[in-house]
């Protein structure tokens, strides 16, 4: 089936959003030097409690963000009112720095999810599927391209291929128990998928904070970066859902990649 033009006009918009610079980059043109040195500069022991940290954000989201989401509330996403809210979390983390960051991570990142299953429901999902729901936690694993992403094989297509078997053992084991069931195994091994890309962006978040005198306004624009990313990913994915939803899975890639062609060329 030949997409009209104005889905294939959608599908550049989303191709745009999905192939943007990835955080780091953006990240290295507020604090004015390359993110990945700074991640260099990271104690060994921050790291490892990052990577903690953000399993664990994972996991608190996942029963926090969405289980109060109407089902059948308006389809219009509020992303400015999330963006704000993430503004002010990361504003109040900023003043303590490093420490700051572990209080913020778990707040921001069910603030981002919940703006993601709104911007899901404005594509005509529905956030109380078991389906919408690992969909939007997919959406965090998406990096977009450039610098430190290149290492989580960052590519959109690559990133739903990775974690495509993950996605499916998960919504067969949720479809028999409730949706908010965070111990269910293959639940969790997808947050730990998911979290392993995942903390490739709050890594960059968190060497940001080294910055000397980042401060509270700093942590607060930095946040306002993280979510905007995803919003953007977040809208990029689920354009692509929904057009998958009318045409086929295999035709919308096909079409992708012809739009990634033409801009390489």
């Amino acid at each position: 089936m030949n997409m009209n033009a104005e889905h294939l006009a959608e599908l550049h918009e989303a191709k745009r959003l999905l192939e943007n610079p990835g955080l780091a980059a953006r990240i290295s043109n507020l604090v004015g030097s390359p993110i990945e040195s700074a991640i260099g500069r990271l104690p060994a022991a921050w790291q490892k409690r990052v990577g903690g940290a953000t399993e664990h954000a994972l996991q608190y989201a996942m029963t926090g963000a969405l289980s109060t989401l109407p089902e059948d509330g308006t389809r219009i996403a509020y992303p400015r009112l999330h963006k704000l809210a993430a503004g002010v979390s990361g504003g109040v983390g900023g003043v303590f720095g490093l420490p700051g960051l572990l209080v913020d991570l778990p707040l921001s990142t069910v603030i981002m999810l919940r703006s993601i299953a709104e911007i899901a429901r404005a594509n005509g999902e529905r956030p109380q599927d078991v389906e919408t729901r690992l969909e939007c936690l997919r959406v965090l694993a998406m990096g977009g391209p450039g610098g430190a992403d290149d290492a989580a094989e960052s590519g959109y297509f690559t990133v739903r291929i990775a974690l495509a078997r993950a996605v499916s053992e998960a919504a067969q084991a949720l479809a028999t128990r409730s949706v908010n069931a965070a111990t269910t195994p293959a639940l969790l091994r997808l947050i730990a998928a998911v979290a392993a890309r995942f903390q490739v962006q709050v890594t960059q978040k968190a060497a940001a904070m080294l910055v000397p005198a980042l401060g509270a306004v700093g942590g607060a624009t930095i946040n306002l970066l993280f979510v905007d990313h995803f919003q953007n990913m977040s809208r990029g994915h689920f354009v692509v859902r929904r057009l998958e939803r009318l045409y086929g899975e295999e035709d919308v890639r096909r079409q992708y990649e012809a739009i990634e062609l033409a801009v390489l060329a």
